[in-house]
């Protein structure tokens, strides 16, 4: 038996498995040729951003469009950040928005696949079976160093004006003799194991991005630490022996990673694995002024995953939205392809830009009033219920009152050839129907310029003497241009226009006046079906009430 191999038996005594062992145990998937593995592999710190969700997606997307398989994999080894609950943070915030794993953690304590455990957590003697072999091979080794002299020798690095790190003359430990480190271990000196590091800065790493293409750096130098003092890898390490053993082929992540490729290269060789390819992705954009920013945790609250549920967009929307920062052809793809599902979509992630794409709300918005607007009301009604439950309790018991009215409500002006565009979220359902709910209903009776209060009144009184709660939407009509010409207005909008010194104004306007009156506000969906849900009485109430008004005006 080697120096080696005896040190190896002095620290890992228990570990007797091999890596042979989890070779059989995890064996190649046997997908299709192409089909792509991809994993989403966040610690359960209780808060996820969009990029986090937009990696998820890209790595949804590769699985998905090639047959392959896309699973969650939690990396807990950094237990001081982590939050009660948090994987069941992670797993509410990607099934919201409809980016479910295929495998791994499917709750707190629950999973589902063959390449398990999912959570690193749970993973230590797969970690400790792979250090033990590089340490039999003297690649790895045991250091003594305490954080002080760790600091100690960084700061006379500092000073001296090289390279700070645990590397090459600096690395003490990597030279102690075998005797010297059995007396070490012995003794209950406390430990790390270090990766005894064969690379050379004056040599380089070549990998091939899909996203960025050719990138080329210099060998990582650094013996860095595979296993802290309790037994714990490092992110660094467990994530080279995840990706390889749950037969990870793609990796997904923010390009910050870049800057840690020549270490991860190095792991995967050291540990005799192919890497997987990589997709780096540039982080999300936001305009300010006239520049671009990161979006940040702490002036923009649209980081936050939390911030879309909470606001009420649908996932639909939010997913649709990603995929023009994904592909730019997306949009070209969605204009011949207007009824067609997302999934029709061929993502392709060479087609996705190496620089990071601006996020910007307001044309979510839009993409989301267009996704609303072809939604049946049913649909609507079910959402805004599911929505208002968790978010606005107050809301959900007032909407969910008079069921059939609410879907009534939701209906005005749906499931036609030119649906309105007008709701982008559910949050915003309360606001814009609010003169149909007297909870939330505050009169503003604010005329245009052109209407005197004197006219509006004459209008109002007239109208009430012959409105109809069972008329049709032609029939209301053609009531409204009735009171027009005896009040001096003309039904005529061409006449109007043609000669607007002969008139007080048009049947535009006395509808407006109308509408300001029954609902406060100068643009509506239909107004006859929105009198006839807030039913005769209340209609004429409001008719009087507004009349009364201007009167005393």
């Amino acid at each position: 038996m080697t120096d080696y191999e005896r040190l190896a038996e002095l620290l890992f005594p228990n570990t007797d498995k091999t890596p042979e062992y989890y070779e059989e145990l995890y064996p190649p998937r046997g997908l299709a040729e192409g089909a792509r593995v991809t994993r989403f592999a966040p610690s359960p710190t209780g808060f996820m951003h969009m990029g986090n969700m937009y990696s998820a997606f890209i790595d949804k997307l590769n699985a998905d469009t090639t047959g392959g398989i896309f699973y969650l994999r939690i990396e807990d080894t950094d237990k001081k950040r982590e939050v009660e609950g948090g994987i069941s943070k992670i797993l509410t915030d990607l099934k919201t928005f409809g980016i479910v794993p295929d495998e791994g953690m499917t709750g707190e304590n629950e999973q589902k696949g063959d390449y398990g455990p999912y959570q690193q957590s749970k993973r230590k003697d797969i970690y400790q079976c792979f250090v033990k072999e590089l340490v039999k091979k003297g690649l790895a080794y045991p250091c003594f160093c305490s954080e002080e002299e760790i600091s100690a020798l960084r700061e006379k690095q500092e000073k001296d004006g090289v390279t700070p790190g645990y590397y090459k003359e600096y690395a003490r430990c990597r030279t102690l003799s075998a005797d010297e480190q059995t007396e070490k271990i012995k003794s209950g000196a406390p430990y790390v194991i270090r990766l005894r590091s064969d690379g050379d800065e004056n040599k380089k790493i070549f990998v091939y991005d899909l996203i960025k293409g050719k990138i080329e750096m210099p060998e990582n130098v650094q013996d860095l630490v595979l296993l802290k003092r309790d037994g714990i890898p490092t992110y660094h390490f467990a994530h080279a022996v995840d990706d390889h053993l749950m037969r990870t082929t793609h990796v997904v992540r923010g390009d910050e990673w870049i800057a840690s490729l020549p270490i991860h290269i190095q792991l995967f060789s050291v540990l005799g694995f192919k890497p997987p390819k990589y997709i780096h992705i540039s982080p999300l954009m936001k305009m300010d002024g006239e520049s671009k920013r990161k979006l940040s945790k702490r002036k923009d609250p649209e980081l936050a995953v939390s911030f879309y549920a909470e606001q009420g967009y649908p996932k639909e929307s939010v997913l649709e939205y990603l995929l023009t920062l994904a592909n730019s052809n997306f949009e070209d793809w969605r204009k011949t392809n207007k009824t067609a599902p997302q999934s029709d979509f061929p993502f392709n992630v060479k087609k996705m830009s190496p620089s990071g794409a601006i996020f910007d709300l307001v044309k979510l918005d839009d993409i989301s009033k267009n996704i609303i607007s072809v939604m049946d009301a049913g649909t609507v009604y079910e959402r805004i219920c599911e929505w208002a439950k968790a978010n606005d309790p107050d809301f959900f018991a007032v909407f969910t009152e008079n069921p059939e009215r609410s879907r009534a409500m939701v209906n005005i002006d749906r499931e036609s050839p030119k649906p309105r565009k007008d709701i982008a979220k559910w949050s915003e359902v309360k606001q814009y129907f609010s003169y149909l709910f007297n909870e939330y209903y505050t009169p503003d009776l604010t005329l245009p310029e052109n209407i005197s209060t004197a006219d509006a009144a004459a209008i109002l009184n007239a109208y009430s003497e012959i409105y109809d709660e069972n008329d049709s939407r032609d029939e209301w009509f053609e009531k409204v241009k009735s009171v027009c010409e005896p009040l001096g207005f003309t039904a005529n909008v061409k006449e109007y226009k043609q000669n607007p010194d002969a008139f007080k104004g048009h049947v535009g306007d006395v509808s407006t006046v109308i509408r300001i009156a029954v609902t406060s506000r100068r643009n509506t969906p239909d107004l006859c079906s929105i009198m006839q849900l807030m039913g005769k009485q209340e209609a004429l109430a409001r008719l009087h009430e507004a009349a009364e008004a201007y009167t005393k005006r």
